[in-house]
C-alpha cells in the first residue's frame, strides 16, 4: 500500500495541502482519503485515535501512522520539491513542533488559501483517491 494521507475534506486549508503534495508527489507515493470517508473510518477505528479527527492530517504507512509535525516532515522529505530542506526542523524537540503545528490546525480555517479555478482530475490524480 502506498502511503496514505487522512486529512480533513471540508477545509480548504487542508486541501490546498493535499494539491500542493498531488503536484510534487512525481512518484506516486502518497494515496489519499478523507478523514470522514469510509476508508478513513476504518483507519481510525483500527488505530483508535477517532478523537483526533480533524485535528491533524494522518499518514498511514506500513501499519502505522504518524501525526503532525512528524507526519508533515515524512512527507515533505518524500517530495521532489524544496520543501525537503525542512526536514532539519526534525532536530527541534517534537513538543515544541507539535504546539507549532497546534497552532496552525487551530486556526486553519481563518486561513485563507483558496483557488480561482477547481482542478479537473485526471485518472491518475483520481487513483490516488481512496473512498
Amino acid at each position: 500500500m502506498n502511503k496514505v494521507i487522512l486529512f480533513d475534506g471540508d477545509c480548504n486549508f487542508c486541501n490546498y495541502w493535499v494539491n500542493f503534495i498531488i503536484k510534487y508527489d512525481n512518484d506516486d507515493k502518497f494515496s489519499f482519503a478523507s478523514l470522514n470517508s469510509k476508508f478513513g473510518i476504518e483507519q481510525l477505528e483500527k488505530f483508535n485515535i477517532s478523537n483526533l479527527a480533524s485535528d491533524t492530517f494522518i499518514l498511514i504507512y506500513n501499519d502505522n501512522y504518524y501525526l503532525k509535525s512528524d507526519a508533515t516532515l515524512l512527507v515533505v522529505n518524500q517530495l521532489n520539491h524544496w520543501s525537503k530542506v525542512f526536514v532539519f526542523l526534525k532536530v527541534i524537540p517534537k513538543n515544541l513542533r507539535d504546539f507549532i503545528y497546534d497552532l496552525i490546525a487551530k486556526n486553519r480555517k481563518k486561513i485563507s488559501f483558496t483557488q480561482s479555478y477547481c482542478i479537473i482530475p485526471s485518472e491518475r490524480i483520481k487513483k490516488k483517491f481512496l473512498q
